[in-house]
């Protein structure tokens, strides 16, 4: 890894890329935390020398008052440094918005909701949901990549909403192949539908690891968010679909090198900062993991930050 580093200590191009990157999803699996550790995990890396790199606390709609019971103590009444969340709608959509707004009135502007994840498999639930939606929240439609992706992307599209992708899980089977995760991230770079994805990408680079915490948890190969990153910049540039897959199933951090002003890929490609900036901006918003301090222990051995 290279080591130029600007004044901050964070290289422009590390910063660029990874600014607000990890929405902190600690209650889920496989970490599966109670509400009471994760909120105090959450408080601790605001308050950390890596906050930066920190994005929203995913919560579920039904556990939003459980939130604030815990979080209260932490939480001020200043918008400067609200906590932001980003809501998991349950099946029952109406009472998932109903509890938001609810929510919004009784704690903010201490707690901003920005964004609502919901699982759509019909244009109809997507129109549903955008004609809900509170002033201010942005939906992430979970749209499945079976026959109807293209119509629901479509949708997506026109709503100005945005996408999700599932990485992931605690199987094997749960991790889509590369060239179905490049599908999805060159259709909504194609219709204009900036996107976050969700699960699996605990590491930097793609690994063989165990899926959970459990000494006996089964192993599989896991996507790299840095692969996922690089190969969403590359794929806003136009990169061929082959170029794409080589980038997503690299697993060797040597060939991935950071400067001040850009990263490389095997020394020939390259990204500079306003296109890092533009793929956080226009493609991959963020990535949802159970685990906000082993993406840092990676990045920190692999000399990132």
């Amino acid at each position: 890894m290279d080591s130029q580093l600007n004044v901050t200590g964070v290289r422009e191009s590390v910063s660029s890329l990874l600014t607000g990157a990890i929405d902190y999803a600690g209650l889920f699996p496989p970490s599966g935390l109670p509400m009471s550790e994760a909120v105090l995990n959450y408080a601790m890396y605001r308050n950390s020398n890596y906050s930066w790199m920190l994005g929203a606390f995913v919560v579920p709609s039904v556990q939003l008052e459980e939130f604030f019971e815990n979080a209260g103590e932490f939480v001020s009444r200043d918008a400067k440094t609200a906590w932001r969340l980003s809501v998991l709608a349950g099946e029952d959509l109406s009472a998932s918005i109903r509890e938001i707004k609810e929510f919004t009135a009784k704690y903010s502007p201490g707690v901003i909701i920005d964004s609502i994840e919901v699982k759509a498999n019909t244009a109809s639930k997507i129109e549903n949901t955008v004609l809900l939606l509170p002033a201010g929240v942005k939906a992430y439609f979970e749209i499945s990549l079976g026959k109807n992706f293209p119509d629901l992307l479509a949708k997506v599209a026109t709503t100005g909403q945005f996408a999700k992708i599932r990485t992931g899980g605690v199987t094997p089977g749960a991790f889509p192949a590369s060239k179905e995760v490049i599908r999805f991230v060159r259709a909504c770079l194609a219709a204009n539908v900036p996107f976050k994805a969700t699960a699996g990408l605990h590491h930097p680079i793609r690994c063989f690891r165990p899926l959970t915490y459990e000494n006996n948890s089964p192993k599989g190969t896991m996507h790299g968010f840095m692969n996922m990153f690089l190969m969403t910049g590359f794929a806003r540039e136009g990169y061929r679909a082959s170029l794409l897959e080589d980038v997503m199933e690299e697993e060797f951090d040597e060939v991935f090198r950071f400067s001040d002003q850009s990263i490389s890929w095997r020394n020939e490609y390259r990204l500079n900062v306003w296109q890092l900036e533009a793929l956080r901006k226009k493609g991959l918003h963020s990535f949802g993991s159970c685990s906000f301090d082993e993406p840092i222990a990676d990045l920190q051995k692999l000399g990132i930050l």
